[in-house]
């Protein structure tokens, strides 16, 4: 799956700054410590509503990551997956009497063409599970194989995964039993199902149903993949055992990312599958969260059809931490308009004050798990006192511009 076009990212004068991260497994702030290339893997969309501001928040969140890195000396080895067969994406599609090949194929083309007005950095692969079920379906044969997988016994052809065979279970997500059945059946998991081991077991392969797509799984049978397996395989075959960065929004914390990780582990034998599990808050309107089920998504392709910069949208979503929920609301988008307008007018400046200190500030500020309310005031700061006449420093202006492009992905 092609992925999009990407921007050359300006190259910063003295050494970056190793990045740290919270991980939500051990629940603090850690320094990541990538052994040669760094590899990160995000959850991408289930393509059937691109692009709302929740998809913008958190992939904007790890492009600061990427880009932290980069300006540290880390090559990155970046994957994103499009979850681009699913039950939600055939419901909609259902729903509105579409095919959901075609569907599925408009969203991704959607997404892309925001994220790159967002001038969020491409992967080095975009991946769809479809293009992904040969290589699903033999991890899901050698789960099967290892014990660590069960057919159930109704004739179905569904494959699950036993949670017994992960000694672990719930280290990545923290969570009490109780809380974990109540969010496994909210997202997307099937504790009532009738025949499974444990109610917390995932399913890693749903057999053939009529009108419903399929394809060939060998030895495992007609059907489509679970959504867990899916970016489990995806990573270890394009990014190997053991990752630097799992990434995502805070909806995925369980149970996708604990079985994600689950699956890895068992099929590997190495812990943990990510050295961080790190997870974007979610944004909200009107005090309630942003959600299909409620309606109340915004767009960015929306919001760019009524002539919104992208950079505005990109500032807006930082203004706060990047792990916050938090409210979208007019007033930020109004707020961060007026800053760009004010950054750009500074940087267009001959000359302002001196720009090294705010580099090294915004460089500190996105190294300490991304503070990008920090890394703003530093720049704001840098902003007021060139426009009141601070003119110490000619190259400051050229300096500024490229610090906010390379650290915080924004074009002035």
């Amino acid at each position: 799956m092609e992925s999009w076009a990407g921007h050359r990212v300006p190259r910063l004068p003295g050494a970056g700054r190793p990045v740290r991260l919270y991980d939500s497994a051990r629940q603090g702030v850690h320094p990541s410590r990538p052994r040669g290339a760094a590899t990160m893997y995000v959850c991408g969309i289930t393509p059937y509503d691109a692009t709302h501001l929740g998809h913008a928040a958190t992939m904007i969140a790890f492009d600061l990551v990427n880009r932290a890195w980069r300006d540290a000396g880390h090559p990155v080895r970046y994957v994103q997956n499009v979850t681009d067969i699913d039950d939600p994406l055939l419901e909609r599609a259902a729903r509105d009497r579409e095919d959901w090949v075609v569907l599925a194929m408009r969203e991704t083309a959607l997404f892309r063409e925001d994220m790159e007005a967002l001038r969020i950095l491409p992967p080095e692969r975009y991946v769809g599970a479809v293009e992904s079920i040969p290589a699903i379906v033999a991890r899901v044969e050698d789960l099967l194989a290892g014990g660590a997988a069960y057919r159930l016994a109704d004739g179905s052809g569904d494959v699950y995964f036993d949670i017994a065979a992960s000694p672990r279970f719930g280290y990545e997500s923290n969570l009490d039993r109780a809380r974990m059945l109540e969010l496994f059946g909210e997202r997307g998991g099937d504790p009532e199902r009738a025949g499974k081991r444990d109610p917390l077991d995932p399913l890693l392969w749903r057999g053939a149903r009529g009108g419903e797509p399929a394809w060939d799984g060998g030895q495992v049978g007609p059907g489509r993949p679970g959504w867990h397996i899916e970016c489990a395989t995806i990573a270890l075959d394009l990014l190997g055992t053991t990752i630097d960065v799992q990434g995502g929004g805070n909806d995925l914390l369980f149970p996708h990312h604990e079985c994600s990780a689950a699956h890895a582990e068992r099929l590997t034998g190495e812990y943990p599958f990510a050295r961080h599990y790190v997870h974007a808050g979610m944004i909200g309107l009107a005090g309630e969260k942003m959600s299909k089920s409620l309606g109340n998504l915004v767009f960015v392709s929306r919001l760019r059809a009524d002539h919104v910069d992208p950079m505005a949208l990109r500032l807006a979503l930082m203004a706060d931490h990047y792990r916050a929920d938090r409210q979208w609301t007019d007033d930020l988008l109004k707020v961060a308009q007026q800053r760009l307008a004010r950054w750009r007018e500074a940087v267009a400046t001959p000359v302002g004050p001196a720009g090294a200190p705010v580099l090294e500030r915004v460089r500190d500020r996105i190294t300490d798990d991304l503070d990008t309310v920090g890394a703003i005031a530093a720049l704001d700061a840098w902003a007021e006192a060139t426009l009141a006449g601070d003119r110490s420093d000619p190259g400051a202006p050229t300096l500024i511009r490229s610090t906010a492009d390379a650290l915080l992905g924004i074009a002035l």
